[in-house]
C-alpha cells in the first residue's frame, strides 16, 4: 500500500508552478505507462493553461485548490475546490482563474 498526502503534494506542486517558467508542474501519484489507470496532480499559476488537447480515455478532474474552467467546444464549466468534474471525450482544454491545483484521474483506452 502507498498513501500520499494530496494536500501537501497540492501545497508542493503549487509552490513549483508559481516559480516554473511554463506556469506549471505535474506529479503522477499511481500508475504510468504499465498501469491503465493513471492519478496525476497537477498545479498551473493564475491565467496559465492546458491548450487545448484529446482526450487519452475516460477522465476525471478534481479541484483540489483555486478556480479552473474546462472547456470543451463552445461549452464550458467553472470548477472549484471540491468540484469533481468529468471530462467529455473529445478535445478540450483547461483554464486557470487562480493559481490552481487538480487531480487528473484517466483510464487509458486500449
Amino acid at each position: 500500500m502507498q498513501k500520499t498526502s494530496l494536500i501537501a503534494l497540492a501545497r508542493h506542486e503549487l509552490g513549483q508552478a508559481r516559480t516554473a517558467s511554463s506556469g506549471r508542474s505535474s506529479k503522477t501519484v499511481f500508475g504510468g505507462h504499465e498501469h491503465q489507470l493513471r492519478q496525476t496532480v497537477m498545479a498551473l499559476r493564475a491565467g496559465e493553461s492546458m491548450a487545448e488537447h484529446e482526450n487519452p480515455g475516460e477522465a476525471t478532474l478534481q479541484v483540489l485548490d483555486g478556480r479552473v474552467l474546462l472547456k470543451f467546444g463552445d461549452v464550458s464549466w467553472n470548477g472549484s475546490p471540491g468540484d469533481l468534474m468529468t471530462i467529455p471525450d473529445g478535445r478540450h482544454s483547461i483554464d486557470a482563474v487562480e493559481d490552481s491545483v487538480v487531480l487528473l484521474t484517466v483510464v487509458k483506452k486500449h
